[in-house]
C-alpha cells in the first residue's frame, strides 16, 4: 500500500470482531456511506490491512512489507457490501537536468513523466479469512522511454545489450498481479500465502516509491539495486506467519530482473529465496530485516549471483490532521559471487509534510565498482568508488479537485564524485529538477465512500 493509511484522527479497520453480527446495514456520516459489515464494531472508525484481520490498514506497505501505523494515505476508497477497494498513485510531469552547470560529461537533461497507479481489493472470507487482490501498473515504458531517466551514478538492469549507468531504468506495464489469502489461527496469529505474477518478494524495506519520506522525491535510489529494487519479480511465492506485531516471512521468486521488453511478461522461474522478519515496536515505527539470494538478477552478466541483506527503520509521527512527519533509514548491501566483493549502499530520506507544503530531503552513500559503472575498460582492476549525493527538495499543493492534489515542487542535488572519477563527472555535479504532481488527496473522513 502507498504511503501507508488512514491519519491518526481518521484511522480505519475492517471486521476483526469475530462475534456474530447482525444483519449487514449501511451507517452515514459527514458524507460517507459504510458497510457495517466491513467495520470493527467495537471500534466503527478502523478497516483492516489486507493481510490480517486485527491489524489496521495503516500498517500495510508494498508487497507484504509492514509500514508505521500512524502513516497518512493518499487515495481514492470504495465501498462495496462485500469488498473494500482502494485506488492510488503519482503523476510527475517535470524538466530534470541531471549537471546543471555541467561540470562532467556523464549528466543528462529530459522532460518526462514518471507514474504509478496502483488497484487494491479485499473482502472477508467466513469470519477469519481474508482474500485480497493486488494490481500495479506503470506508463513509464511510454512517458519515461525504454531507456529510462537520466539519473548520475544510477546503475541496473540493460538496454539494447548495455548496462542501464546514470540511467533509472522504466518501470514495467505490469508492475504487479498478485493475490493473497489470509487465515486467522489464533488470537493476535495470522497465516499468509499470496503470489504474484509479477509481485514483491519478502526481501527489502517497502520499495521507495511506497514509502511515505520518499514520496516527493521523483528520483529512484542510487541504491535502488542494492535495497529494494525486487519489487517487480515475475513470479514470487511468499508465505508469512505473524504474531502480534512480529511478522516472518520466506519467499521464492524469479531472480532475473526485468527485460528492456516492458510491456510483457519475463519467464517465471522460481530459482531465489529470501527471508525477512518485521517488527513494529510502537505505532510509530516499523523495523525490518531481511535477506535475499538472487540468481543471476542481471542479463548482463547472467554468470554473477548476489546473496542481498537489507536492515532498515521507518518513522512516521502525525503533526496534525493534515501534516506529519516521516523518516526511513535503510542500509542495504549485494555480495557478489563472481569476484566474492560486498558493496553497500546507506539511505536516510525525511520528508515534513506542513499541511500543503512539503520539505524533504535523501542522503545517500553506496558503493559501486567500476564493473558496475561499465568502467572496467578504463579501470582493469575493477576498483570500488565511494559516492556520496544529497537532495533536497520542498514543494506546494496549489490546488486540490475532487480529492485530486496538482502539487508544484522543486529540487537540487548535490553529487560529491570520488576522486578517480572526476575526470567523467566533474567533482560535484549538481542535478535539478521542476515539477508538477498529480496524485490522490490526503484521505479524511469528509471524503465520501460509495457502493461498488
Amino acid at each position: 500500500m502507498l504511503f501507508g493509511a488512514v491519519s491518526s484522527s481518521a484511522q480505519m479497520k475492517m471486521g476483526s470482531d469475530t462475534t456474530k453480527k447482525p444483519k449487514p446495514h449501511t451507517h452515514h456520516m459527514n458524507g460517507m456511506v459504510m458497510d457495517m459489515d466491513m467495520m470493527d464494531m467495537s471500534d466503527p472508525m478502523k478497516m483492516n490491512s489486507q493481510y490480517s484481520l486485527d491489524l489496521p490498514m495503516n500498517r500495510d506497505g508494498s508487497g507484504t512489507s509492514w509500514v508505521p501505523d500512524e502513516s497518512p494515505i493518499y487515495a481514492y476508497m470504495i465501498h462495496g457490501k462485500k469488498w473494500m477497494t482502494m485506488i492510488h498513485g503519482s503523476f510527475f510531469a517535470r524538466y530534470n537536468n541531471q549537471d546543471i552547470f555541467k561540470s562532467g560529461n556523464r549528466g543528462g537533461q529530459k522532460f518526462d513523466a514518471p507514474n504509478m497507479i496502483m488497484g487494491m481489493t479485499q473482502t472477508k472470507v467466513g469470519s477469519n479469512g481474508l482474500f485480497s487482490i493486488n494490481g500495479m501498473f506503470s506508463f513509464d515504458p511510454f512517458l519515461v522511454g525504454p531507456g529510462g531517466y537520466p539519473l548520475l551514478y544510477q546503475t541496473g538492469e540493460s538496454y539494447k545489450g548495455n548496462k542501464l549507468v546514470d540511467r533509472q531504468h522504466p518501470h514495467d506495464l505490469f508492475a504487479e498481479l498478485s493475490v493473497a489469502y489470509t487465515q486467522r489461527v489464533a488470537k493476535n496469529a495470522d497465516l499468509s500465502i499470496s503470489f504474484g505474477y509479477p509481485g514483491e518478494p519478502a526481501l527489502g524495506p517497502p520499495v521507495f516509491m511506497h514509502r511515505l519520506s520518499a514520496m516527493n522525491d521523483p528520483d529512484a535510489p542510487l541504491g535502488h539495486h542494492y535495497q529494494d529494487a525486487t519489487h517487480i519479480a515475475f513470479g514470487v511465492a511468499t508465505l508469512g506467519f505473524r504474531y502480534k506485531d512480529i511478522k516472518l516471512e520466506g519467499s521464492a521468486f524469479t531472480g532475473r530482473e526485468p527485460d528492456e521488453f516492458r510491456y510483457n511478461f519475463d519467464k517465471l522461474n522460481l530459482d531465489s529465496y529470501s527471508l525477512r522478519l518485521s517488527y513494529n515496536p510502537s505505532k510509530e515505527w516499523a523495523l525490518q530485516v531481511s535477506d535475499g539470494w538472487l540468481h543471476s538478477p542481471e542479463e548482463a552478466e547472467p554468470l554473477q549471483n548476489v546473496n542481498r541483506f537489507t536492515a532498515s527503520a521507518i518513522r512516521t509521527k502525525m503533526l496534525g490532521d493534515d501534516s506529519y512527519i516521516s523518516t526511513t533509514l535503510v542500509y542495504g548491501q549485494n555480495h557478489l559471487s563472481d569476484n566474492r566483493k560486498t558493496l553497500p549502499s546507506v539511505l536516510l530520506e525525511n520528508s515534513l509534510q506542513l499541511s500543503r507544503a512539503a520539505f524533504y530531503g535523501r542522503y545517500e552513500f553506496v558503493k559501486k565498482d567500476a564493473e558496475e559503472l561499465d568502467l572496467q575498460g578504463t579501470f582493469p582492476t575493477n576498483p570500488n568508488f565511494s559516492i556520496n549525493a544529497v537532495t533536497l527538495g520542498t514543494n506546494y499543493i496549489v490546488s486540490t479537485v475532487k480529492n485530486t492534489n496538482l502539487t508544484a515542487g522543486i529540487q537540487a542535488t548535490l553529487n560529491i564524485s570520488p576522486m578517480a572519477l572526476k575526470s567523467y563527472y566533474g567533482g560535484t555535479p549538481i542535478g535539478f529538477q521542476v515539477y508538477l504532481r498529480i496524485n490522490p488527496a490526503l484521505m479524511k473522513m469528509g471524503h465520501t465512500m460509495k457502493g461498488m
